[in-house]
């Protein structure tokens, strides 16, 4: 299955070009954030239903080819479950959709919606650290309260890393941060738990693209309303460059990232998962001073590696 760390870091910057490109696009653009989250959901669930399709039409293809060169055997059909969550399980061929659709998670969907639209809207009024702040606190919050609730726990060294990551982010962050207002706020702030709870959620998966897709269909179907209101009241602000940001965060970022999260979930504690989230801000300051010319102080420079060093000693002390 691969080294789940490997999944973790691939993940981790996903995560980062998704925090890049939503900030370019609610920043830079005049598209609505509604729309920009409707776009971002729509163009995700796409991504992610082509690749059950395309994963399943591979794994079907090489089947096919193993019962051809088998002597007086009789091959199994492999479903587009089997094919999406990598078993080789016999089973009735299935339609794309309709595998997808028995694995969804209503629960996954209204997190990922709750996380998605509440993100968008936060920003509005608030600068980039403020929201990054509150959102990862709040992750960081929900998944190591219900880990601990699980029977997880840290060691004490896995204590002394998590508050030194902790705190590298916070000297990172609060510096340039000024106070929200209170609803954008609690806005970021209900991301975060609806993250949380996201991630939480795909450690029960055995088919984590097939979630990932099933979620983002249902996610998006829970922004039409959102869509149709836009119309109604003539709110609708388009922006060509917008919707490309949209479309890259969707695809990338979102898609191809989170089926990646989903499947690296079920192979790591959820304090672990927790905790290495803490990167995402560090790994996003990089990638501004890399494509937005962004400055990057020494002051920067201590506080990711406070934040990286803290989570590596995490992850040393669990595989100790």
């Amino acid at each position: 299955m691969g080294n789940p760390y490997g999944l973790v870091c691939i993940a981790m910057l996903a995560f980062a070009a998704n925090s890049l490109l939503c900030r370019m696009a609610l920043a830079n653009t005049d598209i609505d954030p509604g729309l920009f989250t409707t776009i971002r959901l729509a163009s995700g669930a796409l991504c992610l239903t082509l690749l059950v399709a395309f994963t399943a039409r591979r794994s079907l293809l090489a089947s096919n080819k193993s019962e051809q060169s088998a002597s007086g055997t009789e091959g199994a059909a492999v479903n587009i479950k089997s094919a999406a969550a990598g078993t080789n399980s016999a089973a009735t061929n299935t339609s794309a959709i309709a595998a997808i659709k028995q694995q969804a998670s209503i629960a996954g969907a209204l997190s990922l919606f709750v996380y998605a639209i509440a993100f968008s809207y936060a920003y509005i009024s608030m600068s980039t650290g403020t929201g990054a702040l509150l959102l990862f606190g709040a992750v960081q919050l929900t998944m190591i309260s219900v880990g601990l609730l699980k029977g997880e726990r840290f060691a004490a060294f896995q204590w002394l890393g998590f508050l030194l990551a902790f705190a590298g982010l916070v000297i990172l962050l609060l510096p340039g941060a000024s106070a929200p207002p209170l609803f954008s706020a609690l806005l970021m702030v209900s991301a975060g738990i609806a993250w949380g709870f996201y991630s939480l959620l795909g450690k029960k998966s055995n088919a984590p693209l097939l979630l990932s897709a099933g979620n983002f269909l249902y996610a998006t179907l829970l922004t039409l309303p959102l869509v149709m209101w836009l119309w109604v009241t003539s709110t609708w602000q388009w922006s060509n460059e917008g919707v490309f940001y949209a479309l890259a965060s969707g695809i990338v970022a979102s898609g191809c990232g989170y089926a990646i999260w989903y499947k690296a979930l079920p192979l790591i504690q959820s304090t672990t998962a927790a905790t290495v989230q803490l990167s995402v801000p560090v790994i996003a300051t990089l990638m501004g001073w890399a494509f937005l010319a962004e400055a990057i102080s020494l002051q920067i420079m201590i506080a990711s590696l406070m934040t990286l060093g803290g989570i590596w000693l995490v992850i040393k002390m669990r595989k100790a």
